[in-house]
């Protein structure tokens, strides 16, 4: 389908698709955004460990790949360099989140870098990166913003080559795998909202909520487990939309079902039970050769301002300063729930022995929290103001990230990550 030239029958449905999750997610963010009491009140991930004397910490500093670092622990700086990549020129980029060609006027937002607090988080290395995963396959698991942080992999790559899309199967290219050719180098996307077997709403067929089955992984990405040499798993933003939840031949309950009697049990402990039975199937299927990494990308909060459908529900131009935005309920306990759950699978599978299976938290809801800056909003249409035309409403993207964009430096964050689990540093 060519951009900006959409027959309006495909329309209707494509933005009944896109908007209602939007508006749906809006409403709960908005219920239950109450203050955590204390937002960062876990045990830290196994990316976490930083020295307490000075002489280590510049060593750290200087060498930051020889020392593990709580890379999610620190704060938005101001950058004079711009990215690494065009928005205009990367081919990968999803049209929604191409904020640069849908007219985005102020440029800011592209100027900012996250320093964490005890160590340095270098610039994104595309060759060290395709280096890192020759005759490897990178596979990333999940909903729309995995898609979203994929882009993102795809496009700083590509500064150093390009790659060949091999494989595309579903409606919008839910399904996809690109070769870097000279490394050998495999990267793919599953699409997979709930992470474990699910049906989606569908609204024009008269299904008004999800169904989810929590005891059994989505297969469409476990059957390729075995082929899988890193894993990140994202997902969380379907859990508050309307579902219905099955497990072991049992109805649990549901989550704002108002046509069904059944108990409303919200969706905390049903997001917790399916990232434990994604986690535990990658340590089922495990073969005993070779070693797997796998990542959970924790919850990216949304930065709406009054109504989703107004021009300006994420109206800001500049990052959150230190203290000026508390932590919601809601995000907080959605992180705290990924990060104990990484926690809990890895110490299981370091007492079963082996070392094949690494496991780890990708913590980005701090430094996501503090970028409303960041988002499309309107512009996830093209050019929504031309031609000086004045909209009360137009439709707002506030979840999803602009590439470029904030959304690079988790990108930075997984090279890292990456580096010390081939480096056996873990």
């Amino acid at each position: 389908m060519k951009p900006n030239h959409f027959h309006i029958k495909k329309l209707i449905p494509w933005l009944l698709y896109i908007l209602l999750p939007l508006a749906i997610l809006h409403l709960y963010l908005s219920t239950l955004s109450s203050p955590a009491t204390s937002p960062n009140d876990t045990a830290s991930t196994s990316v976490s460990v930083s020295s307490s004397s000075s002489d280590s910490q510049t060593v750290a500093e200087q060498h930051p790949s020889w020392t593990s670092c709580n890379f999610s622990d620190g704060q938005w700086v101001s950058h004079s360099g711009g990215p690494l990549y065009s928005g205009t020129a990367c081919k990968t980029i999803k049209k929604g989140q191409n904020c640069m060609e849908h007219g985005r006027p102020d440029a800011g937002y592209l100027h900012w870098r996250w320093q964490p607090r005890r160590c340095s988080l270098p610039p994104f290395d595309p060759a060290a990166f395709l280096d890192l995963i020759a005759d490897k396959h990178l596979a990333f698991v999940g909903d729309s913003m995995a898609r979203n942080q994929l882009e993102s992999l795809l496009c700083l790559l590509a500064v150093a080559e390009e790659p060949d899309l091999v494989y595309r199967d579903g409606e919008e290219n839910k399904f996809r795998r690109w070769v870097f050719r000279r490394r050998n180098a495999t990267v793919s996307i599953f699409w997979s909202p709930f992470l474990v077997k699910g049906v989606e709403k569908d609204e024009p067929a008269g299904r008004k909520h999800n169904t989810l089955f929590l005891e059994t992984a989505d297969d469409r990405w476990a059957a390729d487990l075995e082929g899988i040499d890193v894993v990140l798993f994202s997902a969380g933003h379907w859990y508050l939309l309307p579902a219905i939840y099955h497990e072991h031949g049992v109805v649990l309950g549901c989550h704002a079902c108002l046509d069904f009697n059944l108990t409303e049990i919200g969706f905390f402990d049903v997001f917790r039970k399916a990232v434990r039975t994604a986690l535990g199937e990658v340590s089922r299927r495990q073969n005993s050769s070779g070693e797997k990494l796998v990542l959970v990308t924790t919850f990216s909060p949304a930065h709406f301002e009054g109504e989703w459908d107004k021009a300006g529900a994420c109206p800001r131009k500049e990052p959150y300063r230190e203290g000026e935005k508390e932590m919601g309920y809601t995000d907080a306990l959605m992180r705290r729930i990924a990060v104990e759950e990484v926690a809990a699978s890895a110490a299981a599978a370091d007492s079963r022995g082996g070392g094949k299976v690494k496991m780890e938290a990708l913590d980005v809801t701090e430094m996501a929290l503090l970028r409303p800056d960041g988002h499309p909003g309107p512009y996830m249409h093209p050019h929504p103001f031309a031609g000086g035309e004045v909209r009360d409403r137009v439709q707002n993207d506030c979840v999803h990230w602009c590439l470029p964009g904030p959304i690079d430096s988790w990108n930075e964050m997984l090279l890292q990550v990456i580096r010390r689990w081939k480096k056996g540093s873990h």
